[in-house]
């Protein structure tokens, strides 16, 4: 049966309901493996069910399309009479919305079988078990996310393209004047983190019309880590809307401006609060081994750190997006990135992501791939600051990066054999639809002259 919940998770409950008389409804979220928000509205009087673990959720519902549709293949609904999880609550989550017309909670939830176990569809707890496998040999990953994402104005119609805000047209990389345009939602957004507990670094302005970076602060928990970067987007939307804007973390919401990546800064702490790439003895080696390894699944893994169509947009000559498998020494143009190779500091930053990303995902396989590269002592070669050679280039389309993920061992050894095959199917149906989809730029470029 699923486990009771702890008293501290029961005082927090009680506590937020008592300090919050006034709330209509707690917002429950379930993240599917595309980092698209599932979940149901509980009213505040029902919210005890929560602590018996009576909130229940079809266990297929991680497995949907971009659509929200079953995907049949995964053979997780009809297939096998659709059974439900059980909700557990991630109870440090529990926040009070600032963007809500009515006075309305959210709440994080992960899902449990029926028998207690952690539901392996759920992505969440995939990071969860590669958290457990990095603390069964005494290491814990410290982990920063950066992320890029687009305002724009509100459309009319929800198939029309981007337009970017009045007074952000153009460039305008670190440029503060685009962001006193924005000041107004730019305040609101940072509020809203302070509001939600997410621990923001910095915000600046980057390359494209309208395009924003957000640095979250490092934190000694891949997992929050990765909590904190899928509330931020919920957060970003709902300030948008209040201002009368949109906002996006597609990979390359325009053609002809930059895309929007999510890099991961990632150090390794032993049991005595060392840095285990900073150690005099053995430090470098294990940074290297560790590079080694993210560099030998890159490719295998691309789809999870690129998992739609619009995300092979940035893989493209004169992007900014790394096109190899390659790593440097504070070089911005390499997949993985050095930032700092001695002291506290030491780490590496992983930069071949898309913000389209689902962060639970993105950082299981980073850790997998370091763990691949520390476990087998695999040499990264030279960086490319001193001449280092990559004969691979990242897959620039998308088939057949699921292809190379269909068939990889390193995906069995990361998120195991059956997730891969679960993962594979929903790409390959996304695949389906949108191949058999006629797009405008067809008919505007074919329709009256074929």
């Amino acid at each position: 049966m699923p486990k009771t919940p702890s008293p501290e998770d029961r005082k927090i409950l009680l506590d937020f309901l008592a300090e919050n008389p006034d709330l209509e409804r707690i917002e429950l979220l379930f993240p599917d493996m595309h980092g698209i928000f599932r979940g149901k509205w509980m009213p505040p009087d029902g919210a005890r069910k929560l602590l018996t673990r009576d909130v229940r959720l079809p266990i297929s519902s991680y497995a949907l399309d971009v659509w929200g549709h079953d995907v049949n293949e995964t053979r997780l609904a009809l297939a096998t009479g659709d059974p439900d999880g059980y909700g557990v609550p991630v109870m440090r989550t529990l926040k009070r919305l600032p963007w809500t017309k009515t006075p309305a909670a959210q709440l994080l939830m992960t899902l449990e079988t029926e028998d207690g176990a952690p539901c392996i569809y759920d992505p969440r707890q995939q990071l969860s078990s590669m958290v457990e496998r990095f603390a069964a040999i005494g290491l814990t990953a410290v982990v920063a996310a950066e992320m890029e994402f687009y305002l724009f104005r509100k459309r009319k119609n929800l198939g029309s393209a981007p337009i970017p805000p009045i007074g952000s047209m153009g460039t305008q990389l670190y440029d503060l004047d685009a962001m006193d345009e924005l000041e107004d939602v730019l305040r609101e957004i940072r509020r809203g983190c302070e509001a939600l507990d997410l621990p923001v670094d910095i915000i600046i302005a980057e390359s494209g019309s309208g395009q924003f970076e957000i640095n979250f602060k490092h934190v000694p928990d891949p997992i929050a880590a990765a909590d904190y970067a899928i509330l931020f987007k919920r957060l970003v939307w709902g300030c948008a809307q209040r201002h009368d804007l949109e906002s996006t973390f597609m990979a390359k919401p325009y053609g002809d401006d930059a895309g929007s990546g999510m890099h991961f800064h990632v150090s390794l702490i032993n049991e005595d609060g060392e840095n285990i790439f900073a150690l005099e003895d053995g430090g470098k080696e294990n940074l290297h081994h560790a590079i080694g390894g993210l560099l030998s699944t890159m490719r295998e893994l691309q789809v999870i750190f690129a998992p739609h169509l619009n995300s092979y947009r940035r893989f493209q000559e004169g992007s900014h997006a790394p096109l190899q498998p390659n790593w440097g020494l504070d070089n911005r143009s390499a997949s993985v990135r050095v930032p700092e190779s001695q002291g506290p500091a030491a780490r590496f930053e992983h930069r071949i992501s898309g913000s389209d990303v689902n962060p639970y995902l993105a950082l299981t396989a980073i850790l997998g791939g370091a763990l691949i590269g520390l476990k087998n002592k695999i040499d990264p070669g030279k960086p490319i600051d001193e001449g280092g050679a990559i004969k691979q280039r990242l897959y620039g389309t998308w088939v057949p990066a699921v292809d190379a993920f269909s068939r990889s061992t390193a995906a069995v050894d990361v998120f195991g054999k059956e997730y891969r095959r679960v993962f594979t199917a929903c790409c390959r149906a996304e695949i389906q639809k949108l191949s058999a989809m006629v797009t405008d730029v067809e008919y505007q470029t074919y329709l009256d002259r074929i």
